[in-house]
């Protein structure tokens, strides 16, 4: 393949990156991907033929990871795939377009000067005082203004976000975006609502420690039995007095499943009990149905029993009436 940069004099042909390199994308790429990268604009400034397997050689990276690391480098733009090779873009270029996209036309200048609530730029002034030490990238100015009017948070949400994000290790705009969709979805628009999601999140993270737990499980629940604690905690509103009946019913069961539990706890559910004393009086109920089933199941045996007993022994006086009248002819 050939790589080609975008087309400069020779007199202003340099191996460097633009600072928004490292504001902006640096975070973003995984670090066999940046090796990759940084190396094909080093070889893009002479205009190189390089082949996969050479870069695979020369970088000590699988061929895979080579691969994949085009295919990432171009899904995020930073490259154009051609007929004959591959285009690397020009980052400023990109940031300056994406500052000025048709629903983007805030500039970090303007934000200040049009905001209509001046609090806004004072939390976007803290924001990168606090977690990109004064050096924010300007597509981030951009990205928490329309967070700000996406899902309507207030000042203290839009700090408690960077914040989570930041105590992470993970202040990369992918997952900064991946959380506030979140928040959005679950309507946080204000210290207090965030204040209740944070409860709740800390009572199902609780609820699952202890499902795993009295469950035996030393490896950590899968997604889709996570998402079977979700709905029983937020959906059918049970906590873990309801939860552990239907886990004591597991002893019944020689391995027992999340489906098999689901179907117990779903059951109580469509039967509209809410509380224990609602659960345990209808197990007992039905363990006296049952009961009372088997009594009677039993008598109806006995009956049957004795009634095919009365038949034998008319049967076997019949035939020895008839076998005794017979001799006596």
């Amino acid at each position: 393949m050939k790589l080609e940069n975008t087309e400069k004099p020779l007199l202003f042909s340099e191996t460097a990156l633009p600072d928004v390199f490292f504001v902006d994308f640096l975070s973003q790429i995984p670090g066999d991907y940046v090796k990759i990268y940084l190396y094909i604009i080093f070889l893009a400034k002479y205009n190189k033929d390089i082949k996969v397997n050479d870069l695979s050689k020369k970088l000590s990276l699988p061929l895979k990871t080579i691969n994949d690391g085009f295919e990432f480098l171009e899904k995020n733009n930073l490259i154009t795939k051609r007929e004959n090779g591959y285009i690397i873009k020009d980052l400023q270029e990109l940031t300056l377009h994406k500052l000025y996209s048709p629903n983007l036309k805030m500039s970090p200048e303007k934000i200040e000067e049009t905001s209509k609530n001046k609090s806004r730029s004072k939390v976007i002034e803290y924001i990168n005082n606090q977690y990109f030490q004064g050096i924010m990238g300007p597509s981030w100015y951009n990205d928490i203004d329309l967070w700000f009017k996406l899902y309507n948070f207030d000042e203290q949400v839009m700090i408690a976000l960077f914040d989570y994000c930041f105590n992470r290790s993970a202040l990369h705009k992918n997952y900064v975006q991946k959380v506030a969709e979140a928040w959005g979805i679950s309507q946080i628009h204000t210290w207090n609502d965030l204040d209740i999601y944070y409860q709740k999140q800390e009572k199902i993270a609780k609820i699952k420690k202890d499902i795993a737990k009295k469950l035996g499980r030393h490896s950590s629940l899968t997604q889709y039995e996570e998402a079977y604690i979700e709905k029983w905690v937020f959906d059918y509103g049970y906590d873990m007095s309801i939860i552990e009946i239907a886990l004591k019913r597991t002893t019944l069961k020689s391995s027992p499943t999340f489906e098999y539990l689901n179907n117990i706890i779903s059951d109580w559910h469509e039967r509209k009990l809410h509380t224990p004393n609602e659960v345990e009086a209808f197990l007992e109920q039905r363990k006296k149905q049952k009961r009372e089933e088997k009594d009677l199941h039993a008598k109806v045996n006995k009956t049957s029993f004795e009634q095919r007993s009365y038949e034998n022994l008319n049967f076997l006086y019949a035939n020895m009436s008839n076998n005794y009248g017979g001799s006596n002819g």
